[in-house]
């Protein structure tokens, strides 16, 4: 509370020092697109907000309740828990089977975990955890499935199939669950139930808390993270379609993990791009199961109420560095997979689903509009335009971190500037993400693809990847410049024409 406090002093100190804009027409002219931008990009939060709220407190708990019901009538069908591990630590990865270990023990169904391994040592640590939790004699099938060091994509794909030789049934599922993230005990009773009330639903996912290695910044950013995490998926998951099935733990309809055609998907999952030419996947397969289920029509829900724990170990002791890996990978997975599951439409997907699709594509521009009208307003109209925009920055970003209160219990101060960081520093990470999307590597595992290009279509993607994102920045700078005439002869323009224009964006 004392931070609380004294963030909100120092605002008011501000607004203090700071003069009245109005009487600057000019700088008007900049602060009314720059607001009518915000109106547009909090709108759009706003609206997942009261979405998710609404998933959270009047869609979700009649759904629970029926799931629930439909369980002890029917009861639970065989659960497969498929984990994947290379390269984690012991500890972690004790935590990780302990936590499987206990979820299959209570399946009422029977379970059996499937692990994907590596090394020797993995199955070593893994059998003799087993035996010291319950004995020679397990509630549980174990089964190792051995493979090179080629991914985790290929480890998935030859789990699946390990699991399809056992045919499951209508009613068994699979657990995608990584080698990080450690399940409750009671994770089957709690999700396999809804496979029963919907027969078209395909994959559900769970909320998250983690434990974070390293510096405060790391665990408040990551904190920070997963509110704005649950606010999404329960917004999204009221059209009955995330926008992802995070590979920390995922579960899925048995029948179809085990499909030939999904599985192959995992596996050699690519895109065809007009300029990088085919792209195969290396990263985001959360994001080819994901396409998968959408582009047949299957539900994807999020359990609100089901938390599994994640353990980050950041790549880099320093934040920026961090975040820059991070970044690149996840956005890099998002910008791969979002032209073609634009490409679907929204007769298909729903019109929701599909926006917030296209809204991934507009918001790495849109997120910048502020600061680089305020920059621009700065040079060729005022500077204290750039103190005005400071100002609705720390009112504006205040405003969204009190908003998580309606998702945590408590919220940090500290999100403030990290919320701010992740606007900026993300959007630019993704426009430089955007044109490269040949570039892939895993953060723990630091593998990628071997280059099958010749030296002089290299040369050429990573030439004409500087070359379209200048040219697009340019565009993009100049559009700013022209739709609220900073830096132009004529600098300002009509307020009226300014707000066509501001919706238009």
């Amino acid at each position: 509370m004392l931070g609380h406090l004294v963030y909100i002093l120092l605002v008011a100190a501000v607004v203090l020092t700071v003069p009245s804009p109005t009487a600057d027409a000019e700088v008007r002219a900049v602060l009314v697109v720059i607001g009518l931008i915000g109106l547009w990009r909090y709108g759009w939060a706003m609206l997942h907000l009261g979405r998710s709220l609404w998933f959270r407190k009047v869609w979700f708990p009649p759904l629970r309740k029926r799931a629930e019901a439909a369980l002890s009538e029917e009861g639970v069908g065989h659960a497969f828990m498929l984990l994947t591990s290379f390269r984690i630590d012991e500890p972690t990865t004790t935590k990780v089977y302990a936590g499987a270990f206990r979820a299959a023990a209570r399946a009422a169904g029977g379970a059996t975990v499937v692990a994907s391994i590596v090394e020797p040592a993995d199955e070593w640590l893994i059998s003799h955890l087993a035996t010291a939790m319950y004995g020679e004699s397990l509630p549980f099938g174990l089964e190792f499935v051995r493979i090179p060091g080629t991914g985790k994509r290929d480890a998935l794909a030859h789990g699946f199939r390990a699991i399809a030789k056992h045919e499951p049934g209508p009613h068994d599922t699979v657990s995608v669950i990584d080698g990080d993230s450690i399940v409750p005990d009671d994770l089957i009773e709690r999700c396999a139930g809804f496979f029963l009330v919907d027969a078209r639903l395909g994959a559900l996912t769970t909320d998250e808390v983690c434990t974070v290695e390293g510096a405060e910044i790391f665990r408040k950013w990551y904190s920070m993270r997963f509110v704005q995490r649950q606010i999404l998926m329960c917004s999204n998951g009221l059209s009955k379609r995330v926008l992802t099935l995070t590979g920390r733990m995922s579960m899925f309809r048995a029948e179809l993990a085990c499909d030939p055609t999904f599985i192959d998907h995992i596996q050699n999952d690519e895109i065809e791009h007009w300029r990088l030419g085919k792209i195969r996947m290396l990263t985001g397969d959360d994001k080819s199961s994901w396409f998968w289920l959408l582009s047949r029509g299957y539900h994807m829900y999020y359990m609100p109420d089901v938390v599994v724990e994640t353990i980050e170990q950041p790549p880099s002791p320093n934040f920026v560095e961090s975040a820059r890996v991070l970044m690149t990978r996840w956005f890099g997975n998002m910008l791969r997979t979002n032209a073609r599951a634009l490409a679907l439409g929204p007769h298909k997907i729903g019109f929701f689903t599909w926006w917030a699709v296209l809204d991934q594509r507009l918001s790495m521009w849109t997120s910048l509009s502020g600061l680089s009208l305020a920059v621009l307003g700065s040079f060729f109209v005022s500077g204290w335009t750039l103190f005005y925009y400071v100002l609705w920055v720390m009112i504006s970003r205040y405003l969204v971190v009190l908003s998580f209160l309606t998702t945590r219990p408590m919220v940090s101060v500290w999100y403030v500037p990290l919320l701010y960081f992740n606007q900026i520093f993300g959007s630019f990470i993704k426009i430089l993400v955007f044109f490269r999307l040949d570039r892939q590597r895993w953060t723990r595992q630091n593998t990628t693809l071997k280059p099958s290009d010749t030296p002089i279509f290299d040369r050429f993607k990573r030439y004409s990847s500087v070359y379209v994102t200048v040219v697009a920045v340019a565009v993009y700078l100049a559009a700013l410049a022209v739709v609220t005439g900073v830096g132009t002869p004529q600098r300002t323009m009509p307020v009226g024409a300014q707000a066509s224009i501001g919706g238009l964006i």
